[in-house]
């Protein structure tokens, strides 16, 4: 469906995806072609899967992973927190992760079995934080019986710890578990490209990333924490049913 650009200066929006507030900009497929471009240039034979253009076949056994905006709404807006997330995976694991917060002036990187990085400098997840005590970032989907549900698990969750945060980029959340400056993230609905990067990242600075009992993180629920707090986060989260829309 194509709809108008915003009423004030900013990049067009060109479509909307699963609702009229999940929109995507010029610069989401602009920026998605360049880094197809850019890699495919170097390396031909890898295989692609794109928020915007889809899967793309390879014959390598490496597949790139790529969001060109995460946190597009934060981009329509000219808020600071949107991303570019990019992984590379080899036999169906993530062995390398970048997710670019340029407003921020923020790279976070990781290569498995090497370590997280915040602009070269080492990072890691909080640690000894009770839940009680632990902040933590959520967000929210497109449709509005989503947000009603996620709206009911918010009211259970918010007694229980410090205190919520939610700012809109699903990459940036994980980064900011992984680099200790939020203690936990939960969110139901987010998809692989969204999650790619930042998962092995919180990995690498000693976190925890999963879905509910056992499943993998991705769409049904994924949460984010430190080893000691993942499990105290789950079992809160378990009983408020998250899966629900």
């Amino acid at each position: 469906m194509l709809i108008d650009k915003r009423p004030v200066e900013g990049p067009a929006v060109v479509a909307t995806k699963s609702s009229a507030t999940d929109v995507v900009t010029q610069m989401d497929q602009a920026a998605e072609r360049l880094i197809r471009e850019r890699i495919g240039a170097a390396r031909p034979g890898d295989a692609f899967l794109g928020e915007e253009e889809g899967v793309t076949a390879g014959s390598s056994g490496v597949r790139w992973v790529v969001d060109p905006i995460d946190g597009t709404v934060n981009y329509l807006y000219d808020l600071p927190d949107w991303a570019v997330s990019i992984a590379a995976e080899s036999g169906g694991e993530t062995v390398a992760a970048v997710v670019e917060v340029p407003r921020r002036g923020w790279t976070f990187t990781a290569v498995r079995g090497g370590g997280a990085f915040l602009n070269g400098e080492p990072i890691r997840c909080t640690s000894g934080v009770p839940l009680h005590s632990a902040l933590v970032a959520t967000g929210f989907g497109y449709a509005p019986e989503r947000r009603a549900a996620q709206a009911r698990v918010l009211t259970g969750v918010l007694p229980n710890v410090r205190d919520i945060r939610r700012n809109g980029a699903a990459a940036i959340d994980l980064c900011q578990v992984a680099a200790g400056r939020i203690d936990g993230y939960y969110e139901r609905g987010v998809q692989a490209w969204d999650i790619a990067a930042g998962t092995l990242i919180v990995t690498e600075a000693g976190g925890r990333v999963g879905g509910l009992a056992g499943a993998p993180a991705g769409n049904e629920l994924t949460i984010a924490a430190g080893a000691d707090l993942f499990g105290p986060l789950h079992d809160l989260l378990a009983p408020l049913d998250p899966a629900r829309d």
